[in-house]
């Protein structure tokens, strides 16, 4: 059997000393949680079943799937050190567990993480040993707790609304990887095309008096930019480019980076990174990409897989997303409910696909103050972890919150402004969007959710949105939120229709399956709905965005353009004519 996911699982910053460990693990469920107490962590012999690594157990593409509530599940695996990392860091990485995570290596305690969609690392060392090394994970998960964020992962034994299958335990690549005692941690990249350059702030890892950071720009394989600053000196430096190509979606040009840590004129650290020289800001109500007006022609994208729940059975397959939405019109997505793994956000780079880049927030109880923290906390971790991706434009760390706001008025507001001044500070380059569609509190962007199937009704309701008489708009839950004021309006969710061939399902099928709206009596009826609500939002002088939902069929969800598996619904030449029509405001100049 081939290796699943066997590809670098963070393109944007390379190191050549890495091993995958994805593949056949030992595995076990521990219903009781007594997995500790039993000594699984020294002694895993009773994890007596397979499962294939990185999907999750309630996947097909485990071996196991097996979907109801799991608390805590085990794993193990051996592994052995290559020769030439002798007299270096190993660091053990996690692409993603969820959701309370700890490591064993070689029955010592290596490590423990919370948050199920942030990535994570251990550095392993002092635990390893010559020769064979045993490694144990084990990942506890409870979605209806109340503290823990889950997005769209149900909270009832199978699959209901807009609610799905659940993941529990390892579900993105586990990898190791050799650093020097002295290496490059981080490296933050932030394009200034006014100033055709990129800036470049490095952190390093025990540095040491006289090391060196250097970095150099290459394009199509010419070095055209060097500059390096002293490593202990926590200041950032910049790369000019006197002839740049900017980064954009119908060119959307990376340029290579490499990253060194020099100690005299030995290079004791190299990282493989890319960047693009773009620009996206706010001026008014209206959103600029390389200060030329955008409209944001975006799809709902849950990131669910049939066969693999939250992890794509492939590289392929996530490129091909991307691909499958530009197929019908769309410029970027809205990333629904679920943080995305960094090789997707290396494909919309490599396309030039805009996303926000959001939060699975939902399953917080926003009266307990360890929900709102946990929230935060991995906020946080996403934020640094995703922010050199030139196709994120935007951040959005909560999802519609209107029960929240009224049943915890005061926690809600707290929390809400609490995460946009955390998002701000950790990121004052891109625009923060506090929630999407309700209830804001305090946002750079204003959403609305809609799914009025009445294109007639549609446009009414939208009639009053102007800048210029921003009190007209119209709002979710006035009463609760802040009024709109002359921000980027954007319905960021529509649309919905409900549609299935009958031959796309058994009659059971269909009685289980939901839509927005009353089900069309024809594909035609479809596309109208479709063409004519679009129209409303791109012909509108004042709407500067709209989020079509959604990309697929998700389960039960029957609304995608495409269906769960990735097969075409519709005729994409004529959806291409409605979704990537002209926008008015991008004329209104």
């Amino acid at each position: 059997m081939s290796q699943p996911r066997p590809e670098y699982p963070r393109p944007q910053f390379q190191r050549d000393g890495w091993l995958n460990l994805n593949g056949a693990w030992n595995f076990a469920f521990d219903f009781g949680q007594s997995g500790e107490e039993y000594g699984w962590h020294e002694n895993p012999s009773a994890l007596d079943r397979e499962i294939l690594v990185p999907f999750c157990p309630e996947s097909k593409l485990s071996g196991i799937g097996y979907t109801d509530f799991i608390p805590a599940v085990w794993y193990h695996r051996n592994f052995e050190i290559p020769a030439e990392w002798s007299n270096q860091r190993v660091i053990l990485h996690f692409g993603a567990v969820d959701y309370d995570c700890r490591a064993w290596v070689n029955g010592k305690l290596v490590g423990r993480h919370y948050g199920g969609s942030s990535s994570f690392s251990f550095d392993i060392t002092d635990a390893l040993r010559s020769g064979d090394n045993q490694l144990v994970v084990c990942a506890c998960d409870d979605v209806r707790s109340g503290i823990q964020p889950r997005g769209k992962q149900s909270d009832q034994l199978r699959s209901h609304g807009c609610l799905y299958t659940r993941t529990t335990g390892i579900w993105q690549t586990v990898w190791l990887e050799a650093v020097n005692v002295n290496h490059i941690e981080s490296v933050r990249i932030v394009p200034d095309l006014d100033g055709t350059r990129f800036v470049l702030t490095p952190v390093i890892r025990n540095a040491v008096r006289g090391s060196t950071f250097r970095a150099t720009l290459i394009d199509n394989g010419h070095e055209i930019a060097v500059s390096q600053v002293p490593a202990m000196s926590g200041t950032s430096l910049a790369l000019k480019i006197d002839h740049p190509r900017l980064w954009s979606c119908t060119d959307p040009y990376l340029y290579d980076l490499r990253l060194e840590l020099l100690k005299g004129e030995e290079v004791i650290d190299c990282v493989s990174s890319y960047a693009g020289l773009r620009k996206f800001h706010i001026e008014g109500n209206k959103f600029y990409l390389n200060n030329e007006p955008i409209f944001l022609r975006f799809v709902l994208d849950q990131g669910f897989y049939p066969d693999g729940i939250w992890t794509a059975p492939s590289d392929a397959e996530l490129k091909a997303d991307v691909e499958r939405s530009q197929a019908v019109g769309f410029n970027g997505a809205r990333l629904h409910q679920k943080v995305f793994e960094e090789r997707f956000h290396y494909w919309a780079d490599r396309l030039g696909y805009l996303t926000w880049g959001e939060f699975c927030d939902w399953g917080m109880n926003f009266g307990r103050i360890e929900a709102i923290h946990n929230q935060q906390r991995e906020w946080r971790e996403i934020v640094l972890r995703d922010l050199n991706h030139p196709s994120i434009v935007a951040w959005t760390p909560f999802n519609e919150t209107a029960g929240a706001a009224r049943n915890h008025t005061e926690a809600h507001r707290q929390g809400l402004q609490e995460t946009y001044d955390l998002t701000r500070a950790l990121d004052p380059t891109r625009p923060v969007h506090d929630v999407s569609g309700y209830v804001h509190v305090c946002t750079d962007i204003f959403t609305v959710h809609d799914y009025d199937q009445d294109p007639e009704a549609f446009r009414e309701r939208y009639a009053s949105v102007d800048p210029q008489h921003p009190a007209d708009a119209s709002i979710r839950f006035p009463e609760l939120s802040i009024p709109y004021e002359g921000q980027p309006y954007v319905v960021d969710e529509y649309g919905g229709t409900w549609w299935m061939q009958a031959s796309d399902s058994d009659a059971t099928d269909r009685e289980q399956s939901w839509g927005y709206g009353k089900r069309p009596e024809d594909i035609e009826d479809v596309y109208q709905r479709i063409e004519k609500l679009t129209h409303v939002l791109t012909s509108h002088p004042h709407i500067a965005g709209y989020t079509y939902t959604q990309l697929t069929d998700i389960e039960q969800e029957q609304n995608g353009i495409y269906t769960y598996e990735r097969e075409s619904k519709f005729d994409a030449e004529r959806l291409r004519k409605a979704f990537g029509a002209s926008a008015a405001i991008e004329k209104t100049e």
